[in-house]
């Protein structure tokens, strides 16, 4: 019979190799060891990893396993098949993932975990010396790529209509995606332009767990604050300094530059949608496939609206390239730290791209 909480048993039996260590320990020291592991056990349940009521761990529990192709990252069983860690072949998956199986203690933890640092990205490009981020990369790099948008459009007409098309997802959390830019290509490139590289931080920031607790997740923001002086939040930091959106506003952060570009490019989507196409179009960020048909032509997406049957249908390889790159961005919602030059560069081109077929002052805007 499996077990229904498998991750609990990962993580109880690298407490019980910790509590063999602590045994042979000087009883002084035990006490304070037992007391840090317990509280990194903690910090690991309080974060998203370790949430065993997350959609990200729950959302195959009616089907009693979770599928192959997402088992890596939405099961500890499936990391561990990934890492080779459980006997079975490195990189690979050979076995469904167990449901209600968090990443775990035994995720990170082990010899395979350690050893890994290189990693294949959707594009094909496979990044090494990743050293303690090939772990986070593994499951944070998204699942598509806009190679996947090339081979999609193939030779139709930019603005050709084709039943053939349909949206792209990159899927979710891409941090590493974003941050290694155009080395591996997660956005979609447009010809003729260039695109920026692995975004490097100053050393003690240049690694995920530098700047992310490794249990809790969260953003140690201090330490931004110690090189970022002037500023109230780290939303506030920008070391650029051209009007990138338009907005006359060169004093605000370079997530306030982003967040713009990107209502901007939903706009000019749906002007597309609309004045080209004859065929309204809306986004609605918490259902998939996102896009949908805007029946009422009121600019918004409605829950009865973002249903299946209503997906969006009316693609073309113009539209289909600005959409893709839009949820790229909105997909890693801390890109303006992870590589803000290229979702900058992503947004303009597809901006400029849609500003061939209906009306956008590109002179507004500058590009990184």
């Amino acid at each position: 019979m499996t077990p229904r909480h498998p991750a609990r048993i990962f993580t109880t039996l690298a407490s019980l190799a910790a509590i063999s260590v602590l045994l042979l320990a000087p009883v002084s020291a035990r006490a304070s060891d037992a007391d840090a592991i317990s509280k990194l056990v903690e910090a690991w349940l309080s974060s998203p990893h370790g949430n065993y009521h997350s959609p990200s761990f729950t959302y195959w529990n009616k089907d009693g396993e979770v599928p192959k192709n997402c088992a890596t990252c939405h099961s500890e069983t499936g990391f561990l098949d990934y890492l080779g860690a459980d006997g079975s072949a490195k990189g690979s998956i050979e076995q469904p993932g167990v449901i209600n199986s968090p990443i775990g203690c035994a995720s990170c933890h082990t010899g395979e975990a350690h050893a890994l640092s290189t990693v294949r990205f959707p594009s094909g490009v496979e990044v090494g010396g990743l050293g303690s981020s090939a772990t986070c990369t593994v499951c944070h790099q998204g699942r598509q790529s806009g190679a996947a948008v090339t081979k999609a459009v193939g030779s139709l007409g930019e603005d050709e209509v084709s039943t053939e098309l349909a949206f792209i997802n990159i899927h979710y959390a891409v941090a590493a995606g974003t941050m290694h830019g155009a080395e591996t290509g997660s956005g979609y490139h447009y010809p003729g332009k260039t695109y920026v590289g692995r975004f490097q931080h100053v050393p003690s920031a240049n690694s995920c767990v530098a700047c992310h607790d490794p249990h809790t997740t969260k953003v140690a923001e201090d330490s931004c604050m110690t090189c970022h002086r002037g500023v109230e939040t780290i939303r506030d930091i920008r070391m650029r300094h051209s009007d990138f959106d338009g907005d006359g506003d060169i004093k605000e952060g370079v997530h306030g530059e982003i967040a713009t570009l990107h209502g901007k490019l939903y706009e000019a989507i749906q002007a597309y949608g609309s004045a080209v196409l004859g065929a309204p179009i809306g986004y609605h960020k918490g259902r998939h496939p996102y896009f949908f048909g805007d029946t009422n032509g009121d600019g918004a997406i409605s829950d009865d609206e973002a249903v299946r049957d209503n997906a969006y249908k009316s693609w073309t390889p113009r539209l289909l390239k600005a959409a893709y790159n839009y949820q790229v961005v909105m997909k890693d919602p801390a890109g303006y730290v992870h590589n803000p030059a290229y979702l900058l560069q992503l947004l303009h081109d597809s901006l400029e791209s849609l500003s061939s077929a209906v009306e956008i002052d590109m002179a507004q805007f500058s590009r990184p």
